[in-house]
């Protein structure tokens, strides 16, 4: 598969080109509004001097009228940005989820979720931002660039000192800008690192909670907190420092030209208006470099925001899902492992400061599964039992391509599933985890993410068949009833039946259980094996099962070590056969009778 490298900035610009023009022209009248002012003024000083007070009022009338214009194209300029600028952020963070969504399961778990959230959500609003102000800093470059070919006109000493001034300024600014982009990419790995574990404290409040977690992750927010401030101290301190040198020596320099005008004006070679001007415009020619340094640090900032998504498209350091050719309109189910291997590795990211290449090393491997070979039959249910760490999720991510295998073969009806089109595979597997996500939306909403167009009798048949009517109708807003960021309203076995609610709408061929009832009551429990049983003969049914009590009446369990299928069989018949087997289920009861007495 080709690499995806369709992240373009000039595909946003094209499309806003129309808002961009105007915002840019309206900038050009804020520009030239903001350089007649100060002339006109000069012109009305200059005139009371000489006893021209109509002309004075005339001018000053001019100046309020350009001043008034130029607030209101200010407030122009903020209600395009406003009503533009957040759309384009907008395109561009919806991109970035569209192409999240094809980055490899293996390249998530190998990275933090503060690096993709970053990319998603910061860079496309800094991007627009850096636009936005790299217009105003053209306009203010411009801006001075005129005042100080009109001071040249008006005297060529007082110019050439401009310039002299201006160059040493600009030298100080090369170096600061240096500074900056040396310590920016640091500062953003240091915020990717900070998001990243405030996103997970949050989403595990519970646990921390419970397990007394507390103190441990306060301190490591504090650590990674301090860290972000001492990476932002570094970059904008070092930044700061020359920024206000630089201020200081031009405010002196200016000051030495504005000396220099006084003792021109003595001798008659400059008039008052002239030395007016220079000194209206001093504010404009001191902020000359400080407006060429912040242009060259909004290019740096939108290079390293650009090159920061673009990575999420490059397919190098986030892996993209790779798919085949072969569409198969209708899955029977049959799924079968041929000599798989598969060994989950750790990999160790560099990029090089020079070229930016970023270099990829393997810093770990651990074997999983070991030639695993199985064939399940369309429309069976089978399980994958077994200790933890056996491989038991890692077959079932193989099967929905989440993983890929690193040899041997996994076929579904017969063809490899590195042959299968994206679209064959996705339509014809559904995935019910141990913590399904359910999102903040109405009970329907939730279900209709799994079909879309699904009728009201197929979402009261998903809801009758996954044992869930009774508690929606005790429900005040029944199916409409909002249920919370991650379902937090509902039970474990509630989220659970919902998200089996929603496999069944989308009536796919092979669905999966990895370890659906494990956290579950014995009550929660009886819900989804008699969801599971439900299912029986209609798809291909996979479970990996933590507690043997929710296999029984399953067709063939396969019984896994260590990367190996050691065992195979029915339940009464690995009961009989396997003592590990047998061990497993008799102290999984006698914890239950533990429990049981306990509650009593």
């Amino acid at each position: 598969m080709k690499s995806d490298r369709n992240f373009k900035l000039s595909k946003y610009l094209k499309k806003y080109s129309g808002w961009i023009s105007f915002y840019i022209f309206v900038f050009v009248l804020v520009t030239v509004v903001d350089v007649f002012i100060p002339i006109l003024t000069a012109n009305a000083v200059e005139d009371i001097t000489f006893n021209e007070y109509r002309s004075a009022i005339y001018n000053l009338l001019f100046v309020i009228g350009l001043s008034i214009a130029s607030y209101f194209l200010s407030g122009l300029l903020n209600f395009l940005y406003n009503r533009y600028g957040m759309r384009m952020i907008g395109d561009i963070s919806l991109d970035c989820v569209a192409q999240s969504f094809k980055i490899s399961s293996q390249s998530y778990s190998s990275h933090s979720s503060g690096q993709f959230m970053d990319r998603i959500v910061n860079d496309p609003n800094r991007i627009v931002g850096e636009l936005s102000s790299m217009v105003f800093m053209i306009s203010n470059i411009v801006t001075t660039l005129i005042i100080i070919i009109y001071v040249f006109i008006l005297n060529y000493i007082i110019g050439l000192c401009v310039v002299a001034l201006l160059i040493v300024s600009l030298i100080i600014t090369s170096v600061r800008l240096k500074k900056f982009n040396k310590n920016m990419q640091s500062s953003d790995k240091a915020r990717e690192n900070l998001v990243s574990i405030v996103n997970e404290t949050i989403k595990s409040e519970k646990d921390i909670k419970t397990t007394g977690l507390e103190q441990k992750l306060k301190d490591t927010v504090n650590d990674r907190t301090n860290n972000n401030v001492k990476e932002k101290y570094k970059l904008y301190n070092t930044n700061q420092t020359l920024r206000l040198f630089n201020n200081a020596l031009l405010e002196v320099l200016l000051l030495g030209v504005l000396i220099l005008g006084i003792v021109l004006m003595e001798k008659g070679l400059v008039t008052i208006a002239i030395f007016m001007v220079i000194y209206s415009y001093r504010g404009s020619i001191k902020s000359f470099s400080n407006f060429i340094g912040f242009f060259f640090e909004s290019i740096a900032t939108i290079k390293n925001s650009l090159g920061r998504i673009r990575e999420l498209f490059e397919d190098k350091e986030y892996e993209l899902e790779k798919f085949g050719n072969v569409h198969l309109d209708k899955v029977q189910g049959e799924i079968e492992f041929k000599d798989v291997i598969f060994k989950y590795k750790e990999f160790e990211y560099k990029k090089d400061k020079k070229t930016k290449a970023t270099t990829k090393t393997l810093k770990n491997e651990t074997q999983v599964l070991d030639k695993i070979n199985f064939k399940i039959q369309p429309n069976t249910t089978v399980a994958f039992v077994g200790k933890s760490g056996s491989g038991k999720s890692t077959i079932l991510s193989l099967i929905s391509k989440m993983l890929e295998a690193d040899d041997g073969q996994v076929l579904i009806d017969g063809v490899d599933i590195k042959d299968l089109d994206k679209d064959t595979l996705r339509k014809s597997i559904s995935l019910v985890n141990q913590f399904p996500y359910i999102f903040d939306m109405s009970i329907k909403e939730n279900l209709l993410l799994a079909k879309e167009n699904a009728t009201d009798e197929e979402i009261e048949k998903a809801i009758k068949d996954s044992y869930l009517k009774e508690f929606i109708d005790t429900l005040p807003n029944g199916i409409d009833t909002v249920v919370g960021e991650s379902g937090i309203k509902l039970s474990g076995g509630q989220r659970q039946r919902l998200a089996i609610a929603r496999a069944l709408l989308r009536q796919t061929s092979i669905i999966i259980f990895d370890e659906s009832t494990s956290s579950l009551d014995n009550f929660a429990q009886e819900h989804i094996k008699k969801c599971i049983d439900n299912l029986k003969g209609k798809s291909t049914i996979v479970i990996v099962a933590h507690r043997l009590s929710t296999i029984k009446n399953v067709d063939d369990i396969f019984f896994l070590e260590e990367g190996k299928i050691v065992d195979e069989g029915s339940f009464d018949k690995l009961f009989k056969k396997n003592k590990e087997f047998k061990n497993m289920f008799t102290m999984e009861n006698l914890q239950d009778e533990l429990k049981q007495q306990e509650n009593a």
